[in-house]
């Protein structure tokens, strides 16, 4: 029997803080040596983390005698011998990597391919869980005995056997995930432990049992070595009955997510004004702990983070995500300005100059191209084509392909970052730029014979695959950015705070929902069957988070932060939490309530004014109908709109709406009535030339068929309703006289000095000749109601009454009255003519109204925001003129 049967427990007590159990383990540890004649320098002492070998080590030089070997399992390991390389179709242990050979795995299995027809997204799941189930019981099995790890797999073997009832894809993706562990005939590098002879083993237990160590103090002890079990893990429930706490502990319940972050920064900058540092920050929230550090970063503090950042959020890996998705084949616009916007393509900017890229963007959102195929280099500023097309040829690498190996895609997408210089620039970005070019495979090739260039050369990918291999493998990666400055802030997980010497610990979201709740294992094993193969369950994953959170009680300050409520829900404390004021009532004590540290200042409310601008004395070198309509609606609107030029910039939406469909519907009407004028192919009846004209448009615009098909749909029936309309009035005399019509007027010149340079402009958008007078027509997509409602009051009409103006020097030696109406176009009941009486007349007194409201602009008159009717509705300025925050403003 081993000198030491049971093990050297360090209860809670002012001798066993962390910092002074480390002592108590040296001590503990070479007295056990002394006493059993056993030579120190010859033994081995397991500690549970990396972390733990300096305080360790500090803790034996102490003694002034000969160490151990101080190590973790993993270290000495790794000094025996390097880990054996992965061979083809064993698992890598690189999840992007390996669900490449999942899927090959399957791929003959009838059962699998019959998922994959029928549903390829259930088949990429599947791919999946059964990759995470592979990488689990493989970590399992290298933990066990390498005597006993055929006894492993028979037991899983043997469980999956004894599995009923429903499951029957599962429990076939488990199998072939257990046979492909089981089949990877490599000797895990732990398994070098088995075969050392130390002159004894010593076994420092922190956080729970681990599986690997307790495996190698069984075989030595069956082996006749020496061995010794320390344990340093405490009972919450019961961890008070030796005293009081030995350091100080506090909690606070904050209001929401915001002050939580704020309160968690304050807590940390008031222990290290106080003298206690390092500063451990548990990092349970992801999403919160970003916030704590963009606060903490702030005050120029030495921040390190062990947790480290996804990879895939690091600005190299999204600058060439934003790269790949501009080179699919459904890319829009805003994709490609989005990739051009970043680092990656700086070269390409270069060679259209300084505001190529502005001016791009510019003419793509006026002009409403959303298709890449849309854009029409010979339209743009000579900067922009050269841009556009230099852009084009740039992608050709990773566009021009279909179905290859993933070694080919590889090597295109490196062709392609080297024809902009794209690679050196993501290598000077220290924020992850090696690590992506690393983790793709773009900066290194994988070992000759090994798994990854195995599945590297022999997988093969669609482009969309390809993007989504990237996507996963960057997900997978790690960043971790380096500490700047000496060390005060360590981010670090719950379990990585135990037995290290930090001076407080802070813990933002010691609520239910954040701490409590366990990690899923993998989906395929249940909680019953993980029992059976030794797998952690859910109990021993929870017993587990008790023993690391007792573990903060031995910190010399430990301050515990929650929301009390989430969104509009009450949120409860941790189980933990609880269990720990339980523990401290049973011992007499209990749990303070943290003092807040931040000053608190009072502010008097005070409404904003309405908003009133000056234009001091300036106007506008022209007005169109839209911006005359602004003034009318509201005069702040017209400051901003039309004095200072501000704009909203327009979406790029791929998906065509019905913004488009009118764009489109007036460009075909304009192209049938000018070829019908012209006399282009003559032989093509109405409907015919129409249909052309519909097709010409769509490929003229870019819209892409398929999208636009609802509209397609609606122009099918509106094309025998309007050549009905159309018939009907040509058989009136009304003939089509011109189109699309640009005019600009100067209605002051030589009438009003001050007004004498501003001109009206506009498009009008149909001019016909009719026995009654000249007509203008404006088309319209929407309701028929509302055109009806705009008319009945003439004067509110600002649009009709502009083109009346508009027109009124040509039409003005007619004898014919002008006449003026809209024409909707796709209403339920047909097309709809709802015209606008005595046109001529209002547009004389809107004419003279402008006049009047122009001098009083030039005069330096106040353009006051009204801040009434519909017009604030969506109004894009309303947080110009802060609409929201008047006093009494209506929301």
């Amino acid at each position: 029997m081993s000198p030491a049967a049971q093990p050297v427990d360090f209860p809670l007590s002012p001798s066993h803080t962390s910092a002074a159990t480390w002592d108590g383990v040296s001590r503990r540890a070479a007295g056990w040596l002394e006493a059993n004649g056993l030579a120190a320098r010859d033994a081995v002492l397991l500690l549970p983390f990396a972390q733990h070998l300096q305080p360790a080590r500090l803790a034996w030089m102490k003694l002034s005698r000969w160490q151990p070997r101080i190590e973790t399992t993993r270290s000495l390991a790794s000094a025996l011998g390097p880990s054996p390389l992965p061979q083809a179709h064993q698992i890598t242990g690189d999840a992007a990597i390996d669900a490449l050979a999942a899927r090959a795995l399957l791929r003959g299995q009838s059962w699998a391919e019959a998922l994959r027809e029928q549903d390829p997204r259930a088949h990429h799941a599947a791919v999946l869980r059964l990759v995470e189930a592979a990488h689990a019981l493989s970590r399992e099995a290298a933990l066990r005995d390498p005597a006993r790890r055929a006894a492993f797999w028979e037991e899983g073997r043997q469980a999956l056997a004894q599995q009923g009832g429903v499951g029957h894809l599962e429990r076939a993706l488990l199998a072939v995930a257990l046979e492909w562990a089981a089949a990877d005939g490599r000797a895990p590098a732990t398994d070098a432990l088995f075969q050392l002879r130390p002159s004894a083993w010593l076994h420092l237990q922190c956080g729970g049992p681990d599986a690997l160590a307790d495996a190698l103090l069984a075989s030595a002890e069956a082996a006749g070595i020496p061995c010794l079990r320390l344990n340093a893990d405490l009972p919450l429930d019961t961890a008070f009955e030796g005293g009081a706490p030995v350091g100080r502990l506090e909690q606070a319940v904050c209001d929401d997510f915001e002050d939580l972050a704020q309160c968690s920064a304050a807590s940390v900058l008031d222990h290290l004004q106080a003298g206690r540092a390092p500063v451990a920050l548990i990092a349970q929230d992801r999403v919160l702990l970003r916030r704590v550090r963009a606060l903490l970063e702030r005050q120029g503090l030495g921040i390190k983070d062990e947790t480290g950042w996804t990879l895939a959020t690091t600005a190299p890996a999204a600058q060439l995500m934003a790269m790949l998705r501009a080179a699919r084949r459904d890319a829009g616009v805003d994709d490609w300005l989005a990739w051009l916007k970043t680092p990656l393509a700086a070269s390409l900017r270069e060679r259209g100059g300084s505001a190529s890229l502005s001016a791009l963007e510019s003419h793509c959102r006026k002009r409403g191209w959303s298709s890449p195929q849309a854009v029409r280099a010979e339209r743009l500023p000579p900067g922009s084509a050269r841009l556009w097309e230099a852009a084009r040829e740039a992608l050709v690498p990773l566009q021009q392909r279909g179905v290859q190996s993933l070694e080919d895609w590889i090597a295109a997408l490196l062709q392609t970052l080297q024809q902009m210089g794209a690679d050196e620039q993501l290598r000077r970005q220290p924020a992850g730029g090696p690590q992506v070019l690393e983790a793709l495979w773009l900066s290194k090739t994988p070992w000759p014979g090994s798994g990854h260039e195995a599945v590297l050369k022999d997988a093969q990918l669609s482009a969309s695959e390809f993007v989504d291999w990237v996507s996963q493998t960057l997900e997978a990666g790690e960043y971790k950015p380096p500490l700047e400055g000496g060390l005060q802030i360590m981010i670090t997980p719950l379990a990585r705070t135990m037995l290290r010497p930090f001076g407080a610990i802070v813990l933002p979201g010691a609520d239910a929902a954040t701490l409590g709740p366990v990690p899923p294992g993998p989906a395929l094993i249940g909680d019953a069957l993980a029992r059976q193969l030794g797998l952690p369950t859910v109990d021993d994953k929870r017993q587990a988070l008790a023993w690391q959170f007792a573990q903060l009680l031995r910190a010399p300050a430990v301050t515990l932060l929650r929301r009390g409520h989430l969104a509009s829900e009450p949120l409860a404390a941790s189980p933990l939490l609880d269990r720990l004021e339980l523990a401290l009532q049973a011992a007499g004590h209990a749990l303070p309530h943290w003092r807040d540290p931040r000053l608190e200042t009072t502010l008097t409310a005070a409404h904003v004014a309405r908003s009133a601008a000056r234009a001091g004395g300036r106007l506008p070198a022209a007005l169109s109908a839209s911006a005359v309509e602004s003034l009318r609606q509201c005069p702040y609107q017209f400051f901003a709109r039309a004095l200072l030029g501000l704009r909203e910039a327009s979406e790029l939406d791929v998906q065509a709406d019905k913004r488009d469909y009118g764009t489109w519907l007036h460009a075909v009407l304009h192209q049938f009535h000018t070829e019908r004028v012209t006399g282009v192919d003559p032989a093509l009846d109405d409907a015919a030339r129409l249909q052309r004209a519909a097709q010409d448009q769509m490929r003229e615009l870019g819209l892409a068929p398929a999208e636009f098909l609802p509209y397609s749909a609606s122009f099918a029936r509106f094309l025998p309703a309007y050549l009905d309309w159309l018939k009907a009035r040509e058989s009136e005399g009304q003939r089509f006289e011109r189109g699309e019509l640009d005019r600009r007027v100067r209605p002051w010149a030589g009438r009003e000095p001050a007004l004498a340079d501003l001109a009206l402009l506009g498009r009008i958008d149909r001019v016909d000749d009719a026995p009654d007078g000249r007509l203008l027509v404006d088309y319209k997509t929407g309701s028929v109601k509302g055109l009806k409602d705009k008319v009945a009051n003439p004067l509110e009409d600002t649009q009709l009454g502009v083109y009346a103006v508009l027109m009124g020097e040509e039409h003005s030696g007619s004898p014919m009255p002008l006449r003026a109406q809209y024409l909707a176009l796709d209403d339920a009941k047909g097309i709809t003519a709802v015209e606008h009486d005595d046109v001529s007349r209002t547009a004389a007194v809107m004419l003279d109204g402008l006049r009047g409201d122009l001098m009083a602009i030039h005069a330096g008159e106040p353009l006051p925001a009204l801040g009434e009717g519909v017009a604030c509705a969506y109004c894009e300025m309303r947080g110009l003129c802060r609409r929201d925050d008047w006093g009494g403003a209506a929301p």
